[in-house]
């Protein structure tokens, strides 16, 4: 059996679905799908239930996560049109701040430039803006990096035309900093054809040629690798109006192993997207006595053993290079061979 270890991953962009969702995940199911996956810090979204918009609303959710968390988690606030007044107050508790370009669902879109110019101007300039922002949006984006001189981390990068565009503007010396999907990197819009409402997501699949685009920057233009883990129960997907969104954090890392298996990229470069970079650019604390181990035995995923509490994947039964076995969390062995140790509040709020 070979056997690598690796630091604790990070994730940037996950869905935990509190407050208001908490049906198809909450904190604990969501900490410990990330925690059988390998990653031992997320950060979580905020168009939530009411979304986390407010001090208020940011309070109550950190509140949640502190009872329950198994590995250590940081909130998002989001930017809302209504409610910019708000993002000073927001700002010291939140691990950054999202803007919504393009498709959400909720209150979260913003269409108008007064909303987006009071975030670059109210927005503490030592915390990270993220967007969500597809095709032209992130020409808008790469707009207001440089007219506020101030960073931007663009989600989900899924187009030829997108990655070609970040590149072009970090060649320029832009302060922009993207991260990409395992599911926009492995599966394509036939893969959406075959897999229905289980393969439907935002940004949806791309062609076959997007895929392309994504794997030949890997090595230079995307700083991370984010799941954009966002579960829904089976009923809602099989429902008259099934919402977009995959879960991720359990078959990141055997995914991107398996590049790693198969030359696509080297282990280290997997080290930098999945742990230094989200830790850099986002100024996450460090983890101290934290690791991960992983068996590189072939390993096919499977449904049924996910901890999420949606309880499927999209790549089901598909072989990988390995499986996580064991994860230590400042000393304490929290996941060992399928089983969650970490006890609720274990983890540490951000």
């Amino acid at each position: 059996m070979s056997t690598v270890t690796l630091p604790g991953l990070i994730d940037v962009h996950t869905h935990l679905r509190v407050p208001g969702g908490e049906h198809k995940e909450d904190f604990s199911t969501g900490t410990a799908a990330a925690l059988a996956g390998g990653v031992t810090m997320i950060l979580g979204m905020p168009n939530t239930m009411p979304p986390i918009t407010t001090p208020e609303v940011l309070d109550q959710t950190r509140a949640q996560a502190a009872q329950d968390v198994l590995c250590d988690v940081g909130l998002f606030a989001g930017a809302s049109p209504e409610q910019t007044a708000e993002l000073a107050a927001l700002a010291p508790k939140a691990a950054a701040l999202k803007i919504y370009l393009n498709d959400t669902f909720g209150p979260l879109r913003v269409e108008d430039v007064p909303t987006l110019r009071a975030c670059f101007m109210d927005w503490p300039r030592g915390k990270m803006i993220a967007m969500h922002a597809e095709k032209q949006s992130v020409a808008v984006g790469i707009g207001l990096a440089a007219t506020y001189d101030r960073p931007v981390h663009f989600c989900h990068i899924s187009r030829r035309e997108e990655i070609e565009l970040i590149a072009d503007a970090k060649m320029q010396g832009l302060p922009v900093t993207c991260e990409v999907t395992p599911h926009h990197l492995f599966l394509d819009e036939s893969d959406a054809a075959r897999l229905g409402t289980l393969g439907d997501m935002r940004p949806v699949l791309g062609t076959a040629d997007d895929v392309v685009a994504l794997w030949e920057h890997i090595g230079d233009t995307i700083d991370c690798i984010a799941t954009d883990h966002a579960p829904h129960t089976l009923e809602e997907k099989a429902s008259d109006s099934p919402p977009p969104g995959v879960p991720g954090l359990e078959t990141s890392l055997p995914l991107m192993l398996t590049a790693v298996v198969e030359n696509r990229l080297t282990l280290d470069r997997l080290i930098d997207l999945m742990h230094h970079n989200p830790r850099s650019i986002f100024e996450l604390p460090v983890q101290p006595d934290t690791h991960v181990e992983v068996d590189l035995t072939p390993h096919t995923i499977s449904s049924a053993d996910m901890k999420s509490k949606c309880g499927w994947t999209p790549f089901d039964g598909m072989e990988v290079a390995g499986k996580v076995t064991r994860v230590v969390l400042r000393g304490k062995t929290v996941y060992e061979d399928g089983r969650i140790l970490a006890q609720q509040g274990y983890g540490r709020v951000l």
